[in-house]
């Protein structure tokens, strides 16, 4: 006589017709998966959007050029500085190098809208005019206050003392950060236009392509932070300098910070210990 064992169903050995079931609903939960995938490939939505999306990063490929306002603040921002100086350090008539700044940044608005042949080059002259300007004012007034440092002479208000170097320090990060967005790959119009393949500066995004969606690409706030953290750190903490100009800027952006700080702050320990 045969065992109740041998027919019992519950021995934990699937039948074949739950064999195929199990099958059969693996086939229609990957169909129904396949199926979903199709629909979205077949929307016109979805194409658009693949195809707007870039195939390798922004900054290798052609992208619209990037809005100046960021840069129009920053360049008000200077100008504004360069006006509230004290007379001692002042550039004088006080006017001339900050109205000549604001006019070349007219210039630069009124170089945007010229004929696209001549857009380029018109807007470059106009910018590095700017920049150049700025620098000659601000390097001025940095000469007198440190030549009245080293002098112990000038201004003798310990807090007018720190203000006013405050002031160079930052009018001078805002534009070395303007000369390192006008140069990395030829400037902003070059870099929109991929024309140049190797950068200045290297960002972590860029040697890091997972830390950042495809469309990010350096902007002027990109530099303006670099920039700040040479001026604080006298040494590159964000993006890399590759060519020799860019290591050669960021030696001198230091030298004058490092410069200028420690003057400024030792001239007001001295003062407030007198």
């Amino acid at each position: 006589m045969n065992s109740g064992s041998d027919d019992d169903p519950s021995d934990g050995t699937a039948t074949p017709e739950t064999g195929n079931s199990v099958e059969s609903g693996d086939l229609g939960d990957d169909l129904r998966t396949l199926m979903s995938r199709l629909q979205r490939l077949a929307d016109p939505r979805t194409a658009f959007q693949a195809a707007q999306r870039p195939v390798e990063a922004a900054w290798r490929t052609v992208t619209g050029e990037e809005p100046r306002v960021q840069v129009t603040v920053a360049v008000l921002t200077a100008i504004g500085l360069m006006l509230a100086l004290p007379e001692r350090v002042a550039n004088h008539p006080r006017w001339v190098l900050p109205g000549l700044a604001a006019l070349l940044l007219i210039g630069v608005f009124v170089a945007k809208s010229a004929r696209l042949e001549r857009r380029s080059r018109a807007l470059r002259i106009a910018s590095l005019s700017l920049i150049a300007v700025m620098s000659i004012s601000n390097a001025a007034s940095a000469a007198r206050l440190i030549v009245d440092l080293v002098r112990a002479q000038g201004i003798q208000d310990p807090t007018q003392l720190l203000l006013t170097g405050g002031a160079i320090w930052l009018t001078n990060v805002i534009v070395f950060g303007l000369w390192y967005w006008e140069f990395d790959r030829g400037g902003p119009v070059e870099r929109a236009a991929a024309t140049q393949p190797y950068p200045d500066f290297v960002f972590p995004q860029m040697t890091n392509p997972e830390l950042a969606p495809l469309e990010w690409e350096p902007g002027f706030v990109d530099y303006l932070y670099v920039s700040f953290t040479n001026a604080m750190a006298f040494s590159p903490t964000d993006a890399m300098p590759m060519t020799r100009w860019a290591k050669l800027t960021m030696l001198t952006q230091s030298l004058i910070s490092v410069i200028t700080l420690v003057l400024v702050i030792a001239r007001a320990v001295n003062i407030l210990k007198t």
